[in-house]
């Protein structure tokens, strides 16, 4: 570890103010197809894996059970998802609907046009380069809390 580079300010708050800069980045394509990132990348994530366990599902995208619950409300009110029974009386799977596959391909393309223009804004070199930080600092970040929970 390199002793000499002292970081300055807080690490949390550094990311969240990128993460709100960069969700607005975002939803202002989106909303070309009536649509917010959050409601995109969980009807992404369930037309792709298919009829899915809520449970299941929240721990594919790393989200708590009530986290969940609050972001499918809007997207089963839109038609786009649909929350029928599953395997006994007790369980529940989550589907797209038709609407909800046309909704994921029309927001796909804005997706699309928004990711390009970051790309374009900040240098595919520079994205790259912070897709791998991220990578490596999940990485450790998930080994470190691995091995706290272990102790």
């Amino acid at each position: 570890m390199d002793t000499s580079v002292k970081p300055q300010g807080c690490t949390h708050l550094k990311l969240r103010q990128l993460d709100r800069i960069v969700t607005r980045h975002y939803d202002a394509y989106l909303s070309a197809a009536g649509i917010k990132n959050t409601q995109y990348g969980l009807l992404s994530h369930v037309a792709a894996l298919g009829p899915i366990r809520p449970s299941d599902l929240a721990q594919r995208m790393g989200l708590d059970a009530s986290t969940l619950t609050r972001n499918l409300q809007p997207l089963v009110s839109q038609g786009w998802l649909r929350l029928g029974p599953g395997d006994d009386a007790r369980s529940r799977l989550i589907e797209a609907t038709e609407e909800g596959h046309a909704k994921r391909s029309e927001a796909k393309r804005e997706w699309k046009r928004a990711q390009l223009a970051l790309n374009a804004r900040l240098g595919a070199k520079q994205v790259a380069a912070l897709h791998g930080l991220i990578e490596r600092c999940m990485e450790d970040l998930t080994e470190s809390a691995d091995a706290v929970a272990s102790q």
